[in-house]
């Protein structure tokens, strides 16, 4: 990863940051529609790349009961283990990292801002990206889909980031001053249902109209501070 720049003193930041990872992080959605596609075509349905980004952010359970309605004749969980199989693979075999977000992750960590990945996917897969982005402890919390709560678009992912990151930090962090950064129409209302200021960055799935309350075309080239910038002039 790039060296980041050094920081100007007086310039804000986040108190903290909660990135997404399908899409956001890592560039897996294609990996995702190819799985769906192959899945729903070997039992005799049809499903097409326009179904798929339909379905862009949705949580692995609530897919795979889509996934059912279109004639897969497998129990939710062998879905949602087949396809997270599938990406998990792929994804060790060739890790796609979004413009920008390495660079962006280490310039935050730097800064000491806490840092979360909340993602619908679930732990197997995440582990992998955060391997990718420099193992163990590159984020302080790890909120998968598969910790019992409601799916993105509810905001419940986010909350259990956000107080988690409380915990770790052990102390109150304002969530007036976090960031929520996302690819998927499904992720921004859920982060913008927690309250979070929310950062779209659109990969398949164009966010104009999303309810984000900026969208930009790419993480390339943004700073902690610029973050910062963001989520302050909401609060002045």
């Amino acid at each position: 990863m790039p060296t980041p720049s050094a920081p100007r003193p007086d310039a804000p930041l986040p108190t903290a940051v909660l990135f997404d990872m399908d899409g956001t992080l890592v560039d897996t959605e294609p990996y995702w529609i190819e799985a769906e596609i192959a899945l729903v075509r070997a039992h005799g349905g049809t499903w097409t790349e326009a179904d798929a980004l339909a379905m862009v952010g949705t949580g692995l359970e609530d897919a795979a009961a889509v996934f059912q309605r279109a004639g897969v004749a497998l129990t939710v969980r062998e879905i949602v283990e087949h396809l997270l199989g599938r990406v998990v693979a792929r994804t060790r075999q060739r890790t796609v990292h979004r413009d920008g977000a390495p660079e962006l992750v280490a310039a935050l960590r730097e800064r000491g801002v806490p840092l979360a990945l909340v993602t619908s996917s679930e732990a197997p897969l995440a582990e992998v990206v955060v391997d990718a982005y420099g193992g163990p402890g590159a984020f302080d919390v790890v909120v998968t889909g598969d910790l019992g709560h409601p799916a993105k678009p509810a905001p419940d992912p986010y909350l259990l980031g956000a107080a988690r990151l409380a915990e770790r930090v052990g102390r109150p962090l304002d969530p007036r001053g976090m960031v929520a950064v996302e690819d998927s129409r499904t992720g921004v209302r859920s982060a913008t249902a927690a309250g979070i200021y929310t950062v779209g960055v659109p990969n398949l799935v164009p966010l104009h109209g999303s309810g984000a309350d900026t969208v930009l075309p790419t993480l390339a080239g943004l700073t902690p501070e610029d973050l910062g910038r963001l989520v302050a002039g909401v609060r002045a």
